[in-house]
């Protein structure tokens, strides 16, 4: 028998209770966020287990993400609709950016799932002389929004 899904809910405007679990869960602090920044939580049992930051905004251009999670099955169809639809939609720019940390198999993997796709690789990137790949996603091809 098949067990039912587990529900949840999408958040919005708690940007510094949401903005603060993402980066203590990053070990980091919010000195290079700056305004204006969006965000997205997903909480299930009155609890975060997702964390979407929509950050360094170019209206009609492009925005960042920064997104951390305790449970990967944050990740929906209803909440990539959301997702994607409040950056090209709603906030209307061209183009989502994010980096992620070369280590990171699992989110590699999503995020090419997604549609994004790498464009180059920042060597010794983070703080502790970690490298990144440079990732990235165009409106036109974009497939949650439409």
């Amino acid at each position: 028998m098949k067990q039912p899904t587990e529900s949840y809910k999408i958040i919005y405007d708690h940007d510094d209770k949401i903005t603060n679990w993402i980066c203590q869960g990053l070990n980091d602090n919010k000195s290079w966020l700056d305004s204006p920044y969006h965000t997205i939580g997903f909480v299930r049992d009155n609890h975060l287990i997702g964390g979407l930051i929509y950050h360094n905004i170019r209206p009609k251009r492009d925005l960042w993400w920064t997104i951390y999670t305790t449970d990967k099955r944050w990740c929906t169809r209803r909440v990539l609709k959301k997702i994607f639809g409040l950056a090209f939609n709603f906030l209307q720019v061209e183009r989502i950016s994010i980096l992620v940390s070369t280590t990171n198999l699992p989110c590699i993997r999503l995020v090419e799932r997604l549609g994004f796709k790498q464009e180059g690789l920042l060597r010794k990137y983070r703080d502790d002389g970690s490298s990144c790949f440079f990732y990235g996603i165009l409106k036109s091809e974009n497939k949650w929004s439409k």
